[in-house]
């Protein structure tokens, strides 16, 4: 079925005005900034936005425009600003865990060096020890004497 001239313009209206409001960030309940929201929001067949139909400079132009808010930093559509910044704060995120196991890693390695040392300086200790007492050649010194500090009367 054709439409008429009146009722062509009569859609392209609505359907400027929907891309408007979508672009302006009032989306519809359920629906995003895309063409098949835009399409129901103007009441307009999706399909007329495709290939030679009548509305595909508007599909274009839709695009274009949507492409050109993405690119300042503006992004009409709240779902998808909160999915960006749950995806940047998601990969922070990551990095800190990383980060955090990293350091995990090096401190283990290092306990595990410091246990291993411990464990050779008290092997040598004790075999020092052992050395000692078996050795008639050490003489043992006396123990010092403690020496009380009287007061002068």
């Amino acid at each position: 079925m054709r439409i008429t001239t009146v009722q062509r313009t009569e859609n392209e209206n609505r359907i400027r005005a929907a891309m408007d409001r979508l672009l302006r960030g009032e989306i519809p309940p359920g629906g995003t900034c895309d063409i098949k929201t835009l399409a129901r929001d103007a009441d307009v067949d999706r399909t007329a936005f495709y290939g030679t139909r009548p509305y595909t400079h508007l599909r274009v132009e839709f695009e274009r425009r949507l492409q050109a808010l993405q690119q300042a930093g503006e992004i009409p559509d709240p779902r998808e600003a909160q999915i960006n910044r749950l995806k940047a704060a998601n990969a922070k995120l990551k990095e800190r865990l990383h980060q955090s196991e990293q350091t995990v890693d090096e401190l283990t390695d290092f306990r595990t060096q410091a246990l291993a040392r411990l464990a050779a300086q008290h092997e040598e200790i004790v075999h020092l020890r052992g050395g000692a007492d078996t050795s008639n050649r050490v003489t043992r010194l006396p123990s010092p004497r403690t020496t009380v500090i009287g007061s002068c009367s």
